[in-house]
């Protein structure tokens, strides 16, 4: 099954054909995409499945919200793997400390109807939490999660220009 998700994935980035060059600075949002520009949703859809939108997404994320963020039931909502990359980047320990992150795979469909992804995120020493399992749903072009999950602090996002 993995495998097919793969190939159908690939298969829909080349046929798509070429994306105008965007760059992705320590944001979830790209600098390069001008206001109204409908390539991250297009993709986000593409890529995505079966991602809900609209008033049965707003119910799955008050549904979600009754769970801790960063779980299976409330996976964190960032835009592609620069925005799982830069949230993660903005995560602190307990102690202040950015913690060690690797990906673990991705977990099949979430709650929000798009595949997510675990990511396994160590904070060292004594540090708390010590191991995480935070699961990340990518397909969120226009969301940049303010929060973070229990054990964790969350540092500024760095303005952008």
């Amino acid at each position: 099954m993995r495998q097919l998700l793969t190939l159908l994935a690939a298969a829909a980035v080349v046929c798509a054909g070429p994306l105008p060059a965007m760059a992705w600075e320590d944001a979830s949002t790209p600098t390069g995409a001008a206001a109204g520009d409908d390539t991250l949703d297009d993709l986000a859809d593409l890529l995505g499945g079966g991602r809900l939108k609209g008033s049965r997404l707003e119910a799955a994320i008050a549904e979600a919200s009754r769970h801790p963020l960063g779980s299976k039931e409330n996976a964190v909502r960032v835009s592609m793997p620069q925005g799982q990359h830069s949230y993660l980047r903005r995560l602190r320990c307990a102690d202040g400390k950015a913690p060690k992150f690797e990906r673990v795979g991705n977990f099949g469909p979430g709650v929000f109807g798009s595949i997510i992804d675990g990511y396994r995120v160590s904070c060292g020493g004594d540090a708390e939490p010590a191991e995480s399992l935070i699961y990340m749903d990518m397909y969120h072009p226009d969301h940049v999660e303010p929060g973070a999950p229990p054990g964790f602090t969350l540092k500024a996002r760095a303005r952008q220009p």
